[in-house]
């Protein structure tokens, strides 16, 4: 089904299980200024995203599909509109609970992987739990389990210049998942891979959503890796212009 983001109630559509969305944005947007022109980076966005949907966003540069992620990450927030997590009204927090809820709440994983070059793939997993005061041997068991989760037991020291592109995105992905977040998010998560790798992230990407329940959102250019994803929302000068839901990608079950 495909819906659009004019009216203040379109969009607003999910997974249909009739629970309280996990997101909600209602007439979202962003503006920014440069000089004296006005930058209309989301105009009236409407969306409603459910637990354990598996969501691409889509778009050209300059869509606005980065613009909406980090907002819905916590790492922005709207010039005016809603977004609702959880029931929390994130557009009038206050940047403490904003921290806490990217911290306890939300995973990322970003292209360039950023991880930290001189530290071991284990001291750069357990790096999210370092702020929460945990102590150090609780820290390095969970980021050892992280790693465990996506393939890379035995490799806890290597550092990042002794892994492959693919290895590195796995730690990244341990990072993101040692905090147990009920959400993770993915910016353009392969695009510094090569075919087989971005096929092996997107599996263990699947295996979160399917098996752990760990709602995505990606953002993404490539139709091949948006495939992979249930719903597929398509941004265009700043608003969803597309929203379409299908039959996952069978690759965890094949």
């Amino acid at each position: 089904m495909t819906h659009g983001s004019g009216d203040s109630r379109a969009g607003l559509t999910s997974g249909g299980n009739g629970s309280t969305p996990l997101i909600l944005c209602e007439d979202l947007w962003k503006i920014y200024r440069v000089g004296d022109v006005e930058v209309r980076a989301l105009q009236g966005v409407n969306l409603a995203i459910d637990r354990r949907e598996f969501v691409a966003i889509m778009g050209t540069s300059g869509s606005g599909k980065s613009t909406l992620m980090n907002i819905l990450g916590c790492l922005d927030q709207p010039t005016r509109g809603r977004y609702r997590l959880d029931g929390l009204d994130v557009a009038t927090a206050k940047p403490d609970l904003l921290a806490e809820l990217r911290n306890r709440r939300i995973g990322f994983v970003f292209q360039n992987f950023n991880l930290i070059p001189r530290t071991s793939a284990l001291e750069n997993a357990q790096l999210p739990l370092f702020y929460r005061g945990l102590p150090i041997r609780e820290q390095r068991r969970q980021a050892a389990a992280a790693l465990e989760r996506v393939g890379l037991a035995g490799r806890e020291q290597h550092y990042p210049t002794q892994l492959s592109g693919g290895q590195q995105q796995r730690v990244a992905i341990a990072r993101a998942l040692v905090g147990s977040p009920s959400i993770l998010f993915a910016d353009e998560p392969t695009g510094n891979l090569d075919t087989s790798s971005s096929r092996e992230i997107m599996g263990i990407l699947e295996r979160l959503n399917c098996e752990d329940g760990i709602t995505i959102i990606l953002v993404t250019h490539e139709s091949d890796i948006a495939a992979y994803a249930s719903r597929e929302l398509v941004m265009k000068d700043g608003q969803i212009v597309q929203d379409v839901q299908r039959m996952p990608h069978l690759s965890v079950t094949s």
